[in-house]
């Protein structure tokens, strides 16, 4: 059993530029806070923007050198980090759950997930393919090349501290790109304990840069104004994506963007009920619903609507809440109180406008930032929860009648992420799955996020993919070159 003592005190609480730990440059710092009991853990150094200068002197200095490292170097350093993860994976779990909150379960289940991206962009890396033909005419020959795009950005959200971070670093890596990394405020210390895993691994130094930080913005400005960044990529907010695409337009930066979704999941009369409520549990309340994948808008054929509801207010009901260290733990805290109001307040729009309390809904008091499993039945469709995000363990159950009525409400969103479908016909499954607007669909499973498959979304939910063999061409340019 790890004692929390001694892992904070082993833990890298430096920013990280140019493989050396260094204090920020005016020697500033911020708690990280357990949101289970609001107590700080510890201080991490607080980047300034001369710390973002330096993280991308570092990276653009040995950008050629990464770059011309061979492939299957490149892929070794990554094979041996995936190794040195799941050795540490103890340590890795019990952080993310004392920064994040999430049961230790699923914080294990993460550490899995998250190495598992550097295993497989380890084996992309050594796949980057090109070709070289006859140009139809007979006037010439095509030889089309692949290479990295270079100095890259990424800012990295809270809920998943270590797999939207190996998510971004290791096909940038594979692809020869050097990065700078800003995690999220709330969880910085997993990342800086991957990024003492990569050192350890053999990453050369300035290749890979952290920096925690309180102020982002007056962080990242100075950075994607900087004419040697050559890339962006986002994980967070439609919001905040939208701005950060404006601030890459004036330099055509190249960008990726992983944003917000509201996803759907439907459930149509002949599918299997008690099947559809396990896989809403899973799709609603993986990470206690603070997740872009969570089925938000649980869309129930009124012929099955009432089985339903009761079958999954009594899944929910039962769910344990509690601090995601302790056993037996299945929800854990939401991350910050700023977080619980904005669903309680999407809970009490929702009950406003007459939707009713199947179970929970509401705050709980005590320590942390808990919130029961909440179902609320009978949504209207002019209630907030509709529209907007909850990113909670919320779930609304609303009725439709027929697949045409069905698919129409799923698509009545300006996301576009992922969505899920249950029926026992293949023909409607196929037929729903074209219908729907969202780069995602799963058929019948409430998980689909998999390291083989392409992540990402339509409409206002992104841009890009990440993951699957798609995920390494987001950091790679192609050069077409011409031969007589």
């Amino acid at each position: 059993m790890i004692e929390i003592s001694a892992l904070l005190d082993s833990i890298p609480t430096d920013l990280w530029i140019g493989g050396e730990r260094r204090p920020a440059s005016k020697g500033q710092a911020f708690p990280v806070r357990n949101p289970a009991t609001g107590e700080a853990l510890v201080e991490v150094a607080d980047a300034q923007p001369e710390d973002g200068a330096r993280a991308l002197d570092a990276a653009a200095q040995v950008q050629a050198d990464w770059a011309a490292t061979p492939s299957r170097q490149r892929a070794d350093i990554l094979r041996r980090a995936w190794e040195m993860i799941l050795h540490r994976r103890d340590e890795f779990a019990l952080l993310m759950t004392l920064e994040m909150g999430k049961p230790l379960g699923e914080s294990q289940g993460e550490v899995n997930y998250g190495a598992e991206f550097l295993r497989w962009f380890s084996e992309e890396a050594v796949r980057i393919n090109g070709r070289y033909t006859q140009s139809p005419s007979g006037g010439g020959r095509i030889l089309v090349t692949k290479e990295p795009v270079g100095p890259t950005l990424a800012i990295t959200p809270w809920n998943f501290p270590l797999a939207m971070g190996t998510r971004k670093i290791a096909p940038a890596f594979a692809a020869g790109c050097t990065m700078v990394v800003k995690p999220a405020a709330e969880t910085p210390l997993t990342m800086l304990l991957l990024g003492q895993v990569l050192h350890d691994a053999g990453l050369p130094a300035g290749v890979l840069s952290i920096l925690p930080t309180s102020r982002s913005e007056a962080l990242t400005s100075p950075i994607l104004e900087d004419e040697r960044l050559r890339k962006l990529t986002f994980t967070g907010s439609t919001g905040v994506g939208k701005m950060l695409l404006r601030r890459s337009a004036t330099r055509v930066l190249r960008t990726s963007m992983e944003l917000g979704g509201n996803a759907p999941f439907i459930v149509f009369a002949d599918a299997d009920v008690d099947e559809a409520v396990e896989g809403a549990v899973a799709a609603k309340m993986r990470n206690g619903g603070e997740a872009c994948t969570a089925a938000n808008r649980i869309y129930v054929d009124n012929a099955v609507r009432e089985e339903f509801t009761s079958k999954l207010t009594e899944r929910m009901k039962a769910l344990k809440v509690g601090r995601g260290e302790l056993d037996g733990t299945q929800v854990g805290p939401l991350i910050s109180a700023k977080q619980r109001s904005s669903v309680a307040e999407l809970v009490d729009d929702a009950l406003a406008h007459g939707a009713t309390i199947a179970t929970g809904g509401r705050a709980i008091d005590g320590e942390g930032y808990f919130y029961e499993p909440t179902v609320l039945a009978d949504v209207p469709a002019n209630a907030r929860i509709l529209k907007e995000e909850v990113f909670g363990p919320v779930a609304a159950v609303i009725g439709f009648d027929g697949e045409a009525e069905g698919v129409a409400a799923a698509n009545d969103t300006e996301y576009g992420l992922a969505s899920y479908v249950y029926t026992e016909s293949l023909d409607r499954a196929l037929r729903v799955s074209a219908a729907i607007e969202s780069g995602m669909v799963g058929v019948n499973r409430g998980i689909i996020s998999d390291v083989a498959a392409p992540f990402g979304g339509v409409k206002e939910s992104g841009l890009g993919r990440e993951s699957g063999s798609e995920g390494i061409e987001e950091y790679l340019e192609t050069k077409y070159i011409a031969f007589r």
